[in-house]
């Protein structure tokens, strides 16, 4: 029985203090979901369903209250979520539509909570077919995991190993009715493509395509494991000086093959989109190659890499930040500048040794060139204390500057800046 297979399934997921279904309605959700209803008793996590409504087909309203019935009679909680499936520039429709609705999805779980979605094995097959045809490398060629993090819980795929067959048959076999989305037949959409045309040909001649695909994706997922092994062990010999950077001279002692494997994890450690293979392989020939004296910059949506001397860092593309800005300050109570995501505390002022008077006010602004400081007795220049203490030039017109009247007595740097 599915319930059986769905409870073993279970047995290899992150224990949840609540089950959340991403229930659209359709055959494969609602099998789930059915077979996870029969499954509670003593010991199962609270189930609860949630639906996300895109409001892209004109029957959304109705998929909605069909949802609803199908939790009622299964003594389900359900939560209807409505967002804007509308595309970015350049973005797909089909893309839009899950990037909002993983987001919701993600925004709806607490701690504690599982996600559980439908994927089965022929969705595994599509996903890999997928990414081959997109040149993926290993990550993409293991298609979808198991389980991962998501948000404040995890995401998990119960029904990974189970065919449509089986799906099929419980939901014949207990009499469910389920929504048929059209647009599911759209063959403009890639994945629509390779399931209604491509796929059925090719099942014609390679019957058991789907369990082949699914166990090739299998293998791909051991492989990049061992990717991941070596990268966290490359990682820990490539840490600059500088905390969540790499030594590009470390860096240069691996074959490239090596450089673009560490590369690839350090961005995913750091949570940055992927860039391209041309992108990373940017990184390589020009940064790597590249001066000590200069500052490359190899960016793409999401992120960048920037150089510093040794020094190789990752970020979020820097924002907008006006350097002519200033804040008057108490010295006390927190204060926030927008531009930078940096907020100043009293605690941080007290522990760069600045004393204060009642009634004080401070003056924060950025450097504008010929600033000074005192350090141990000393007035120093700014930029050579800059230089000495290795703060990228980027950053350097957005660290924010505490002057008590004309006198410069505090700098606030910190990694995350």
């Amino acid at each position: 029985m599915l319930s059986d297979v769905l409870r073993d399934a279970l047995r290899h997921l992150p224990p949840a203090s609540r089950l959340i279904i991403a229930f659209s309605g359709g055959l494969d959700s609602h099998v789930l979901l059915h077979a996870a209803a029969a499954l509670r008793g003593v010991g199962f996590p609270e189930l609860r369903a949630i639906h996300v409504h895109h409001g892209l087909n004109p029957r959304a309203d109705a998929w909605v209250e069909h949802c609803g019935q199908v939790c009622e009679d299964l003594g389900v909680e359900l939560r209807v979520i409505h967002v804007d499936a509308s595309p970015a520039d350049g973005e797909s429709p089909e893309a839009a539509a899950r990037r909002v609705r993983y987001a919701a999805l993600e925004a709806a779980l607490l701690p504690g909570d599982g996600l559980l979605t439908a994927h089965h094995q022929r969705d595994q097959a599509e996903t890999l077919l997928l990414q081959l045809l997109r040149g993926s490398g290993p990550a993409g060629l293991a298609a979808m995991p198991r389980w991962q993090p998501l948000g404040a819980g995890w995401h998990g795929r119960p029904l990974l190993e189970v065919s449509r067959e089986v799906l099929e048959g419980h939901a014949r076999d207990h009499g469910l009715a389920w929504i048929e989305d059209d647009s599911n037949r759209d063959t403009r959409f890639d994945r629509n493509l390779l399931r209604e045309r491509i796929m059925p040909l090719l099942r014609e001649r390679w019957p058991s395509l789907d369990q082949t695909l699914a166990r090739a994706a299998g293998h791909q997922a051991e492989s990049l494991g061992l990717l991941g092994d070596l990268a966290r062990q490359d990682l820990e010999a490539l840490r600059g000086d500088f905390s969540g950077t790499l030594s590009v001279a470390a860096l240069k002692t691996l074959r490239p093959a090596r450089q673009r494997n560490v590369l690839r994890f350090w961005l995913m450690e750091k949570g940055l989109p992927m860039p391209s293979q041309a992108r990373l392989q940017s990184v390589l020939d020009d940064v790597l190659a590249a001066g000590p004296d200069t500052t490359p910059l190899v960016a793409w949506p999401g992120g960048e890499i920037r150089r510093y001397r040794d020094a190789l860092h990752a970020m979020v593309p820097l924002g907008d930040h006006d350097p002519g800005q200033c804040f008057k300050w108490d010295g006390r109570s927190a204060l926030e500048i927008p531009s930078l995501g940096v907020t100043l505390s009293g605690d941080w002022l007290a522990s760069q040794g600045v004393s204060l008077a009642p009634g004080e006010t401070f003056t924060v602004a950025f450097r504008l060139g010929g600033e000074t400081l005192r350090v141990r007795d000393r007035t120093r220049d700014l930029k050579k204390l800059m230089q000495e203490r290795g703060v990228p030039p980027w950053l350097r017109d957005r660290l924010p500057l505490v002057f008590r009247g004309e006198v410069l007595v505090a700098v606030y740097w910190k990694s995350e800046v």
